[in-house]
């Protein structure tokens, strides 16, 4: 399956459709790069039943965000929330639509998968641009017997407007004074350290082609380049593997339903299971869509991902958004979504 994902994240048209009403003969798309494998497979599976297509630009959040405000997509995607500020004053609302982590990942002689442990001291260290060796003390020490080179670290970032970005430095914000005050947080940041890739496509290609790098990208990246991610210290001290279910357990509890525009922030959570940086991914429509058959095209398509694309999510390492979560949203699209002031969608 991983191999056939990685197949469709070069296609410019993903195929997708519509299970009922008046359709769009194509639905378009763009932003964030986190859930773009989820997004391939859900769109494969429901074009089997239709055979319409979903045109999605994976170009990152910021992408997402600035074409659904110019209108020229359908929807935008981002993995960093907007407020509600900011969702009342463009005209749009916003719903999750799946849990997934971003994960360090690192290119070392002879480290495989897990070995390395870093603590979020230690991360942020890194990227700050203070641990510029692999054999530096505060590395060696958490990690007695794995032999790390005395060699220079690369960092690799970012180089684009990205919500993984937001989530990746949020998390870091948080759990770090000294990257608060120098970096924040944000889709995109003044780097201290490193080099640029644009997308998580492009930050995976710099650390699988690049001996003694660190970069950051979602988990289904990782699976498809055959990175070797690290385990993380998390809030209750022990040090997490990045998995379906410890991103599950960093959403357990989370106050969907009163925070506005489902902005939750799933980073740094408590929980001994808990992965330290996960992340929701959303998507934006507009209240008062221009175009009706689009906008309920768009909310179709989701309809049915939500309904449908557990089993496809679990198998790309996504969590799907819980059915108490969904009920939720759907009642949010019969009640904000209208055209020519009458309900878009009904229950």
């Amino acid at each position: 399956m991983r191999r056939l994902i990685a197949v469709f994240t070069i296609a410019l048209f993903l195929t997708a459709g519509i299970v009922c009403g008046a359709s769009a003969a194509v639905i378009n798309g763009a932003g964030a790069t986190f859930p773009y494998p989820l997004y391939a497979r859900w769109s494969f599976d429901y074009a089997k039943t239709t055979g319409l297509k979903l045109n999605y630009q994976s170009i990152g959040s910021g992408g997402g965000i600035k074409q659904i405000r110019s209108k020229t997509v359908d929807f935008g995607a981002s993995d960093a929330p907007l407020t509600a500020r900011e969702l009342a004053e463009y005209g749009l609302i916003q719903f999750p639509m799946a849990i997934g982590g971003v994960v360090p990942v690192v290119n070392i002689k002879g480290v495989t998968a897990g070995q390395l442990k870093l603590t979020p001291s230690a991360l942020a260290g890194i990227y700050l641009g203070e641990i510029t060796r692999w054999n530096d003390k505060r590395i060696a020490e958490i990690n007695p017997g794995l032999g790390l080179p005395d060699e220079a670290i690369t960092v690799v970032h970012r180089s684009d407007g990205s919500g993984t970005t937001w989530i990746f430095t949020n998390y870091l914000a948080k759990v770090s004074k000294g990257w608060e005050k120098k970096a924040g947080f944000g889709t995109s940041v003044s780097w201290p350290a490193g080099v640029g890739g644009k997308g998580n496509e492009g930050v995976a290609t710099y650390v699988k082609r690049m001996p003694n790098t660190i970069g950051y990208v979602e988990f289904a990246y990782a699976l498809q380049n055959k990175l070797v991610h690290v385990k993380l210290e998390n809030r209750g001290k022990k040090f997490i593997e990045p998995t379906a279910a410890s991103f599950a357990a960093a959403g357990q509890g989370a106050d969907w339903k009163g925070t506005p525009g489902f902005s939750v922030i799933l980073t740094d959570q408590p929980g001994k299971d808990a992965w330290p940086i996960a992340g929701a991914t959303f998507i934006l429509v507009y209240k008062n869509p221009d175009d009706c058959v689009s906008a309920k095209s768009v909310l179709d398509f989701f309809d049915w991902s939500y309904k449908n694309g557990a089993a496809s999510a679990r198998a790309l390492d996504y969590v799907a958004i819980p059915k108490n979560v969904y009920d939720i949203m759907e009642e949010s699209w019969a009640k904000e979504i209208k055209c020519g002031g009458k309900p878009l969608w009904k229950m």
